[in-house]
């Protein structure tokens, strides 16, 4: 049974028990009146009255449960959550009902903090491989006088994911494919945003240009910049120096790299992360 009061603040006595929803919860008046614009200020001010239950405790009928994010933030004016805690909503539905401002204002800073972490923390892999292969050709040197030839092509392929889809799209406007028509922007597989795999081929300087691109050969440029010599991706030590570039300049840091740590460049495995 409950009976109701309408107590000056006098009346009041350390410690003051609570029954919240069905939860008692004991505090100090201090506590309950530390903001006195809040609900609870003018209920335990003396302004608004109170009920109590049979054994005496002033009685609020809202979630209990939730009742203990509150008094925690009344008692240390320190928002301090769960890592998995799950009941935003309804903390923020019960702040605003105690009207306490500055609690409300905090839950909207965690919250905005919480997404944007969600939206940056990210893991990017990259792995470089290389496969050479014999290319026979013949050159026209005059009139039926044709001169057998021999070169080596070197097609490196780089798988590269990452957990961010907006990441793998900066990559994708970072490089270019060097084409007869011009700059190409490799594009993630597709159906799968967060995969992207370049495979390109620096041209042999015995290779005629129409014969490189009449194979389908394709160099790896680094855009939007010219097509400039020092901006060429021309093996796989140059694709890992840009990626290292590009990642640390995207807030990544290097996690791992195979096969050695100590000679960076060279090799053909990294992952990075960002928080």
């Amino acid at each position: 049974m409950l009976n109701s009061n309408n107590p000056d603040k006098t009346e009041f006595q350390d410690p003051v028990s609570i029954n919240v929803g069905g939860q008692v919860y004991t505090t100090t008046l201090s506590t309950l009146t530390r903001f006195q614009d809040s609900m609870l200020g003018a209920m335990f001010g003396g302004q608004l009255p109170l009920l109590k239950d049979r054994k005496g405790n002033y009685f609020i009928d809202r979630d209990g449960k939730i009742f203990r994010h509150i008094l925690n933030y009344l008692r240390s004016s320190s928002l301090d959550l769960p890592q998995d805690f799950s009941e935003m909503q309804l903390l923020k539905r019960e702040a605003d009902f105690y009207q306490i401002r500055p609690l409300l204002e905090a839950l909207t800073q965690h919250e905005s903090g919480f997404l944007q972490a969600a939206g940056r923390s990210a893991v990017l892999t990259a792995d470089v491989s290389c496969q050479a292969r014999t290319l026979h050709f013949n050159l026209k040197r005059g009139p039926e006088n044709y001169e057998l030839f021999s070169c080596t092509v070197q097609i490196y392929t780089a798988n590269v994911f990452c957990t961010s889809c907006a990441a793998v799209e900066r990559l994708c406007r970072s490089f270019a494919y060097q084409t007869p028509e011009g700059a190409v922007a490799p594009q993630a597989e597709e159906g799968q945003p967060n995969y992207l795999r370049l495979q390109w081929t620096p041209r042999p300087a015995e290779m005629p240009v129409e014969l490189f691109h009449k194979h389908g050969y394709r160099r790896l440029i680094v855009a939007p910049v010219p097509s400039t010599e020092s901006k060429v991706v021309q093996d796989a030590r140059s694709f890992v120096e840009w990626m290292l570039r590009l990642a640390l300049a995207e807030g990544f840091r290097v996690d791992s790299v195979f096969p050695d740590s100590s000679d960076i460049l060279n090799c053909v495995s990294l992952r990075f992360v960002r928080y």
